[in-house]
């Protein structure tokens, strides 16, 4: 007896493959500059939080938060990035990510949405040394350009 594949069956393995490599992102604005991160990363997004200033720490971590108990730093990613200070204006929010169990939120200018990102098409950064937490670029559709977080490097203290 012989086995048959038809045409059905080599169509779902490559829609298996192209979803394998498609990543679920949340988009965001910070300076200039869209954003993005894996949601697998994101636990949420909260508003108007209090911030505690830290003394003594470097000057891109804003300070502390008290969220639901547990105390997390919290990174200005523009200075972090070395564009300069968050202006506090009403759309700056911080994201509370989880990155190999170490729980951090980023304050940044504004959330966007949440986005299917084909990891097939993201490329290096030309001037990768430039943007030490930057690992990553896509273009998409609309021809707008969305940079990729490298999670690793953020979530380490040293410069």
């Amino acid at each position: 007896m012989s086995e048959q594949i038809n045409d059905q069956e080599i169509m779902d393995v490559s829609d298996a493959e192209e979803n394998s490599t498609v990543e679920r992102c949340l988009t965001f604005e910070s300076g200039d500059l869209i954003l993005y991160i894996s949601t697998k990363h994101v636990i949420e997004i909260i508003n108007n939080h209090s911030i505690t200033p830290l003394p003594l720490v470097a000057p891109y971590i804003k300070g502390i938060i008290n969220l639901r108990g547990q105390i997390l730093p919290v990174v200005d990613l523009k200075l972090r990035m070395g564009q300069g200070g968050l202006d506090s204006v009403n759309s700056t929010c911080i994201i509370v990510l989880d990155i190999n169990s170490v729980s951090l939120g980023i304050l940044v200018d504004s959330v966007r949405q949440v986005v299917n990102i084909n990891l097939k098409n993201v490329r290096p950064i030309p001037l990768k040394r430039q943007q030490k937490l930057l690992d990553g670029m896509v273009i998409m559709e609309d021809g707008s350009v969305f940079m990729s977080i490298d999670c690793q490097a953020l979530s380490r203290t040293d410069d």
